[in-house]
C-alpha cells in the first residue's frame, strides 16, 4: 500500500494528488492522508517547520498501518530526512523524485514554483541532492499555493506564462512543476515545447518499484 501524505491541511490538494497518483498507477493500492494539524499551505521555511511535527505523526501511523511506501506530497520535501529516519519503509519526496526524473530526460531543467519565498528552500534541496549543475533556474511564478485551489483558472494561466518564459529563455530540456498544487498542468494545456515533470507522477512511478 502506497500512502501519500499531504503535510498541509488542504484536503482538496490531497484529493487532486491522489487522483493523479491513481491515474499514474491504476493497479497500485494508493490512499491519501491530509495533515489536519499542518498549515493550510507550505510556502517557505517557516511553514515547513510548522508542518513537520504533525507530518511525522502520520508517518509513524502509516508505518503502523503497513505502508510499503510513503510519499510526502509537498514539493519542498518537507520533513523528508526526519521521516526517513523514523520510517521502516521507503519515503519519497515529490520534489526529489521530480528532480531526478528531470535529470534523466535531459541535461538541464528549470523549476517553476509558486512564490519567491519558496525558492531558497528548493535551491537548498537541489544542492543537497547533488543536482545543482542540472538546474538552469528556479522561477517563482508569483502565484500563492492556495490560489491554485481557490482561483485555479487565473492562477494556472499565470503559471503557464512562467513556463512559457522558461521555455523561451532557459535553454532547457524539461521543466519541473514546483508545487503539488500544479498536478493539473500538463504539456497539453501549457502548450510548451519541452516536457513537463510533475512530482506526484514521478514519485508514484518510483514508489511502484518497491
Amino acid at each position: 500500500m502506497i500512502i501519500l501524505i499531504n503535510p498541509n491541511s488542504t484536503t482538496s490538494m490531497t484529493d487532486a494528488m491522489v487522483e493523479t497518483a491513481k491515474n499514474t498507477a491504476p493497479n497500485a493500492a494508493i490512499v491519501g492522508w491530509t495533515s489536519s494539524d499542518g498549515p493550510a499551505a507550505i510556502q517557505g521555511e517557516k511553514d515547513g517547520e510548522l508542518a513537520v511535527p504533525p507530518l511525522l505523526k502520520l508517518v509513524q501511523k502509516a508505518n503502523d498501518a503497513g505502508a510499503t511506501t510513503i510519499i510526502i506530497g509537498c514539493f519542498d520535501d518537507t520533513g523528508l530526512d526526519e521521516a526517513r529516519r523514523l520510517s521502516t519503509c521507503p519515503v519519497i519526496g515529490i520534489g526529489q523524485a521530480a528532480y531526478h526524473m528531470a535529470s534523466l530526460y535531459g541535461r538541464r531543467f528549470s523549476v517553476v514554483t509558486t512564490l519567491a519565498v519558496s525558492v531558497p528552500v528548493l535551491a537548498q534541496n537541489v544542492e543537497g541532492y547533488g543536482l545543482s549543475h542540472n538546474v538552469a533556474r528556479i522561477r517563482a511564478s508569483g502565484v500563492p499555493v492556495l490560489a491554485l485551489e481557490n482561483n485555479r483558472e487565473a492562477a494556472t494561466q499565470q503559471v503557464i506564462g512562467e513556463i512559457q518564459r522558461a521555455t523561451q529563455e532557459d535553454d532547457i530540456d524539461c521543466i519541473v512543476l514546483g508545487c503539488a498544487g500544479m498536478v493539473h498542468i500538463t504539456n497539453d494545456n501549457a502548450a510548451g515545447s519541452v516536457r513537463l515533470i510533475d512530482g506526484v507522477q514521478a514519485a508514484v512511478k518510483v514508489a511502484t518499484m518497491f
